[in-house]
């Protein structure tokens, strides 16, 4: 699905992973002038062969970006957040910055930390893959996805709306969100996912007279439900450590099903319960339905009307 640009401002985007790479490849699928900067010269380089203007020097990409009044969109590792941001703040201060991490309130304290919270607005592609770095790039991983831009009390407007250009630029629908209840979604619908993965992956090898023949037999149900396993563990570790708190209170709740569904299955011989209700869950995320709307960034209150909407369903296909 190819869009045309919503907005002719420059995109720079840090850090040129699967998911930083697929922004610029994205963004120069929809004629949105885009370049990047990747700590690694391999990523560069491979970058430039497919004819994309990237850079391992950061100070000169974030003097450009502030220089024209670009967007910035930060898309590396948690870990590599803070000396990002700091550059930012120091060669930067002009630009326009979003982010594509995956946790929304650490990085919003982060950016406030670094003095930028005035030019700034927070992003979460939902998409990606469990593979990683340039090679597994994708213009088209975004096409119909959701694209979170976070409606905080104190986002500017204009900040807002150059974030959410990107995302749909990028082929995706947005979403607004508060970062706090988009950190407690989050930790139950991805990130304790990854952590019921890791544990199902785990649980398949520890009968260990049976441990080949289980993982012989091992077909669609096993792969489907342990895939984001394969996920790099230190990006798993980055992501779920930023939301513990949340991510704590989604495993609770996990944990409590399946102890019920055990004691069930002890008392009753059944976990008719866990099946019902889990069946009936499945098919209500199956039939949900997004109401397209179209956003309203000026007056007083308008972030907390963009929440409210995203609350109820809304999206955004277009820009006014």
């Amino acid at each position: 699905m190819q869009r045309a640009p919503h907005s002719g401002v420059p995109v720079c985007v840090l850090g040129l992973g699967l998911i930083g790479g697929s922004i610029l490849r994205a963004l120069a699928r929809a004629g949105r002038p885009a370049y990047g900067w990747n700590r690694s010269a391999a990523a560069v380089d491979d970058a430039g062969a497919a004819g994309f203007d990237a850079s391992t020097d950061l100070a000169a990409t974030l003097r450009r970006a502030d220089e024209g009044g670009h967007v910035i969109i930060v898309a590396v590792p948690v870990p590599a957040l803070d000396g990002v941001l700091a550059a930012v703040a120091e060669h930067a201060p002009n630009a326009w910055l979003t982010d594509a991490v995956s946790v929304k309130g650490d990085v919003a304290r982060r950016v406030a930390a670094a003095g930028l919270t005035g030019r700034y607005a927070g992003g979460h592609p939902m998409a990606g893959t469990a593979h990683s770095g340039w090679e597994a790039t994708d213009a088209g991983l975004f096409d119909g996805a959701t694209w979170v831009v976070t409606a905080d009390d104190e986002t500017p407007a204009e900040a807002w709306r150059l974030a959410a250009t990107v995302g749909l630029d990028c082929g995706a629908v947005v979403v607004p969100a508060g970062s706090t209840e988009h950190d407690a979604a989050v930790a139950r619908i991805s990130h304790s996912v990854h952590v019921v993965a890791e544990a199902v992956a785990i649980t398949a090898e520890l009968d260990p007279p049976a441990k080949q023949l289980a993982l012989s037999l091992a077909a669609s149900s096993f792969r489907d439900v342990t895939r984001v396993a394969g996920t790099a563990p230190s990006l798993v570790n980055a992501m779920c450590e930023a939301n513990a708190e949340a991510l704590l209170d989604a495993l609770d709740d996990t944990i409590a099903e399946l102890i019920a569904a055990r004691a069930e299955l002890a008392a009753k011989g059944t976990v008719g319960e866990i099946t019902a209700r889990g069946y009936a869950a499945r098919r209500r995320y199956e039939n949900a339905r997004r109401t397209p709307f179209t956003p309203v960034l000026d007056g007083t209150g308008w972030q907390r009307a963009l929440r409210e909407a995203g609350h109820s369903g809304g999206v955004i296909t277009a820009l006014p």
